[in-house]
């Protein structure tokens, strides 16, 4: 979701029908940290069951949560589960955790689907229609794209058909070697302004052709610096759309550009899709600036005083980044600190303190 959307909470049931909304799906068997205080990432972790995962998870979020602690930083924990037990364990253990960085945890929420808990105060209800609509209604007049069913479904809607590029390919390779890089950069420039005021998907032909120019560091740098928090949505429609076209050994750089332009927007969970879309064989430095900011809950205003910064430390990772495949074991990663500071509780009308 748009780091900018604020959504205003005023009760456990809003907060857990929030949760969707921010991470752009719906969350199964996941504890996911929403941020009281501005300045926190929000993250969703697979639900660790044994103490070892629970050890994991511990040291993957007190990085990014310790270093952006500051006094009076809190979060609140959803465990979105049938298995209490192992929320009540899992949840206290992360809150433990993270009270050593300095972030308090104002509250800890069991949800099933059907009714939560406050697992501190043994507060209960039921999780409503009604608030679930005002959550999704907020979101839809503030613009913003509503979740995926579940994480696996967002992933999949990335996944398309390569053949008909696979077939043009040779003879987009071909006109590259007649041409030269400088052309063809000034080409997909001209065509990226084109798409900006059209919006029109890109022919067969066109698609091989900017995904061959953008093989070159200098032209895909190019296209990467065109993006900005204004023209987003633009970007991501475009290496969304030619991610799911493009044959393995040209779609690092389109899945590193969407992995970027959706951090950029906010949306976290979106660009570790990405990232998983860069074939494992082929490590990439734009994607490794991608993970960077991502696993360091760097917020996108921040990119701009960053940009040396995380280009130095995605240099260093070039030859190590691999993506995880998402193996089935826990997921250790934060599927969306790019969003933060874009949730208030109990600041509605009402100012009632949720849980009590």
């Amino acid at each position: 979701m748009d780091p900018d959307i604020k959504l205003v909470v005023q009760s456990p049931d809003e907060l857990i029908a929030a949760v969707p909304h921010v991470l752009g799906f719906k969350p199964e068997e996941s504890i996911v940290l929403m941020p009281i205080t501005t300045g926190l990432p929000c993250a969703r972790v697979d639900l660790p069951k044994t103490a070892s995962d629970r050890d994991g998870v511990n040291r993957a979020l007190r990085g990014p949560y310790g270093q952006h602690a500051r006094p009076g930083a809190m979060v609140a924990l959803v465990c979105v589960t049938e298995d209490r037990r192992s929320a009540e364990l899992a949840s206290q253990h992360i809150a433990a955790g993270l009270a050593e960085v300095g972030v308090e945890t104002k509250l800890r929420l069991w949800a099933d689907g059907h009714r939560w808990v406050e697992l501190d105060t043994g507060a209960c209800g039921y999780q409503s229609q009604q608030a679930a609509d005002r959550i999704a209604a907020t979101t839809v007049l503030a613009g913003a794209v509503q979740p995926a069913a579940n994480r696996d479904s967002l992933a999949a809607s990335l996944a398309g058909d390569h053949e008909p590029l696979a077939a043009v390919l040779p003879s987009a390779l071909d006109a590259a070697e007649n041409s030269t890089p400088g052309r063809e950069r000034d080409w997909a420039l001209d065509r990226l302004e084109q798409f900006h005021t059209n919006g029109l998907r890109l022919s067969d032909p066109e698609a091989a052709r900017l995904l061959v120019a953008v093989k070159t560091t200098a032209t895909r740098d190019a296209l990467w610096e065109d993006m900005s928090r204004e023209n987003t949505s633009s970007h991501i429609a475009l290496w969304t759309d030619l991610t799911r076209r493009a044959p393995d050994e040209i779609r690092a750089a389109p899945a590193a550009l969407l992995g970027f332009s959706s951090w950029l927007k906010g949306d976290g969970a979106r660009a570790w899709c990405a990232l998983d879309r860069v074939p494992a064989d082929q490590p990439y430095r734009l994607a490794a600036i991608v993970a960077s900011a991502l696993q360091n809950g760097l917020h996108p205003r921040e990119w701009e005083r960053a940009n040396a910064t995380m280009r130095e430390i995605a240099g260093e990772l070039d030859e190590s980044y691999v993506p995880d495949r998402r193996s089935g074991r826990p997921d250790r990663r934060l599927d969306d600190p790019g969003m933060r500071g874009g949730l208030r509780l109990g600041d509605g009308p009402n100012r009632a303190a949720p849980g009590r």
